[in-house]
């Protein structure tokens, strides 16, 4: 039976939480690769050695916060789909032009994390918006952060029925909601809304222009995997695929160290004492219990480094820097606690805390649901594109455990059936417009992103070094010129779409 790795959040964004078979029998409690966009939530576990970060929300006073008494159920008509919850939203009017102007609406759409880590590091929203005049609204995503129904967490999160209500559509239909009241609240309704969005922010800014192209003109969807469903990304070329890849980039024997570690760690894990010995090599906190804990932490190590492999600290390098220049007659795993070492240089600790997990967060046990009911994104790691050990995704063991877990069953083919994807050039061509997908290829969610372009208004913008979400970032001297020129073609398109909505619309 396939398991599952414990993510403690973002990933990234993101970033980014995938529940994903590991080297087992024995379960370990969700999820896998997160989604999300910031580096503040891993990809993967908060891993062990790693200094943990505080997220923060501006102190500008111009930043002022809301809240939208926001409709339960959107969709039905039942008694209880009139409840309603306290739907929180920032706005920033510091650069706004005002409702007279006709000056643009830029809309952060919240995902898996609470709003203040949306709010985090917004660089593009604030670096664009003085240049248009633009006002800046960040909206929280359901169910997270002070967004939560039922009165509180504990009741939002009580069963399946009441966390049935926690979904992406409804989230869009939110969204709606939001946008349209604050045009009404100042008298802008006829400023063109531009949404943004990374990761899964990202995926549903793209379907938020599609679902309601008369509440947003544009959306920018950065390191969106919106193909990641069903099989429409190759079993072996996925995730994994792409941090492997990522790694024998940088050096060929790095990568087949890491390749030949795995079976090391099994054989001596199977040796009398054989864990104690791990745990001394690896100097962990405590005891290991089992071989399968460091495994999983090692490979949310390296997913982790290739999906924010970026400047000042290049992880990725910096691990592979510590292998390949590790004296000569220095074994495989020592090799790779050196690795370790180094990944998580500058960290001020004293011991590898393998396995210290912390209790799951109010992201981790989101996506959690969320992964068991409309977003089942099939990763796995295959038998020859990987550095990783074989460990394929299995449908219906992801099912069962999801019913387990919640006594409720995911719909596997939902995404598909409501966004398309198998055909999304030729239905998107014909009906779809105004959408920028913005993928860096060495981010290993870009294998389930738009690379190409499909209309001259659907349009990819790629960059073959970018990590995730490396776009939507505050601009920093150490910025490659690549990821200059890539804010640059985005704006530019942006700046497009208005000049057209305001031709359009009679407006100077």
């Amino acid at each position: 039976m396939d398991t599952f790795i414990l993510l403690s959040c973002l990933l990234i964004q993101c970033f980014l939480m995938i529940i994903t078979p590991t080297m087992s029998q024995q379960s370990i409690p969700f999820e896998g690769p997160r989604l999300s966009a910031h580096p503040d939530f891993k990809s993967f576990s908060d891993h062990g050695i790693k200094a943990s970060s505080t997220s923060t929300s501006s102190s500008n006073t111009k930043f002022r916060t809301y809240y939208y008494k926001q409709t339960l159920d959107h969709f039905n008509y039942r008694p209880d789909s009139f409840i309603t919850f306290n739907h929180r939203y920032v706005i920033d009017f510091q650069y706004w032009g005002g409702a007279k102007t006709d000056a643009p609406i830029f809309v952060n759409l919240g995902a898996e994390a609470p709003l203040e880590l949306d709010m985090k590091d917004p660089g593009f929203l604030h670096e664009q918006a003085p240049k248009l005049k633009a006002l800046i609204v960040f909206i929280e995503h359901r169910y997270y952060g002070q967004s939560v129904p039922f009165g509180s967490r504990q009741e939002a999160f009580m069963n399946a029925s009441r966390l049935g209500y926690f979904t992406s559509t409804q989230a869009l239909a939110d969204y709606a909601e939001v946008i349209l009241h604050v045009k009404k609240m100042l008298m802008a309704e006829r400023s063109p809304v531009v949404v943004f969005g990374a990761s899964y922010g990202g995926m549903l800014a793209s379907w938020f222009r599609l679902k309601y192209p008369h509440v947003a003109m544009g959306a920018l969807a950065s390191s969106a995997p919106i193909l990641y469903f069903d099989d429409l990304v190759p079993a072996d070329g996925g995730y994994y695929a792409v941090v492997s890849r990522d790694f024998k980039a940088v050096s060929q024997s790095c990568h087949n160290t890491i390749a030949q570690s795995w079976l090391e760690i099994t054989e001596l894990a199977k040796k009398p004492n054989g864990l104690q010995q791990l745990s001394r090599l690896f100097n962990t906190c405590s005891p290991l219990k089992s071989a399968t804990v460091l495994k999983t932490d090692l490979i949310s190590m390296y997913a982790s480094a290739a999906q924010y492999n970026r400047a000042p600290v290049y992880r990725v390098n910096r691990i592979c820097e510590a292998i390949d220049g590790a004296p000569k007659g220095t074994s495989v795993l020592e090799k790779v606690y050196a690795a370790v070492v180094a990944y998580d240089s500058g960290t001020n600790v004293s011991c590898y805390n393998i396995g210290g997990y912390s209790p799951p967060s109010e992201t981790t046990k989101g996506w959690s649901w969320q992964r068991c009911s409309d977003m089942v994104m099939p990763i796995g790691q295959g038998r020859n594109a990987t550095m990783f050990p074989y460990s394929p995704f299995d449908l219906q063991d992801f099912m069962n455990t999801c019913y387990s877990e919640y006594g409720v069953y995911p719909r596997p083919h939902w995404i598909v059936t409501e966004f398309d994807g198998h055909d999304i050039d030729l239905v998107l061509k014909k009906f779809g417009s105004n959408i920028i997908f913005s993928n860096g290829l060495k981010d290993p969610w870009s294998n389930g992103g738009v690379l190409h372009n499909i209309s001259d208004s659907i349009v990819a913008v790629t960059t073959t070094e970018g990590s995730h979400c490396l776009d939507l970032l505050y601009s920093s001297s150490d910025d490659p010129i690549w990821v200059i020129k890539q804010r640059a073609t985005e704006i530019e398109i942006i700046k497009g779409w208005i000049r057209e909505y305001n031709l359009m619309h009679g407006i100077n």
